[in-house]
């Protein structure tokens, strides 16, 4: 057995791709459209992996997934966790859980899916703001 991906249903394919690819740095590895099905999947892969790991379900048609938290989130490691909480706060991105310990942060997508990012490493020194930075809602 291997793992392939994790499977997410999104609302809005285009700003979930600006988070994952543009904000995260995360690469199109491969799209699927389906007309008859009416739904468009594409897969999402770190640079240099050579598999894709995320699996982007955009139904066409409107579709209320509500607010089910029974996905859990997904878990990426970073350079510097910090420059990757400043960039993602500089673009709008709401910081759930600041990486107070220099170690882990949780933010959210669009589509409220939790985010998981862990310094690669050692933890990183705190540093302000982030060491003295409250939880905003849930992750």
């Amino acid at each position: 057995m291997r793992y392939l991906h994790s499977m997410v249903r999104v609302r809005d394919l285009d700003a979930t791709l600006h988070f994952f690819c543009e904000l995260l740095g995360l690469r199109e590895a491969r799209r699927r459209e389906s007309e008859k099905g009416r739904f468009t999947l594409v897969f999402l892969a770190a640079p240099g992996d050579k598999e894709p790991f995320i699996e982007l379900t955009y139904n066409w048609d409107d579709e209320d997934y509500g607010n089910a938290r029974n996905f859990g989130h997904l878990a990426f490691e970073v350079d510097d966790i910090y420059a990757t909480c400043k960039k993602l706060s500089d673009a709008g991105v709401v910081i759930l859980r600041p990486p107070r310990d220099g170690h882990m942060a949780f933010v959210a997508t669009p589509d409220l899916i939790s985010i998981e990012l862990l310094q690669k490493g050692d933890a990183l020194p705190p540093t302000e703001p982030w060491a003295s930075m409250g939880n905003t809602g849930t992750w």
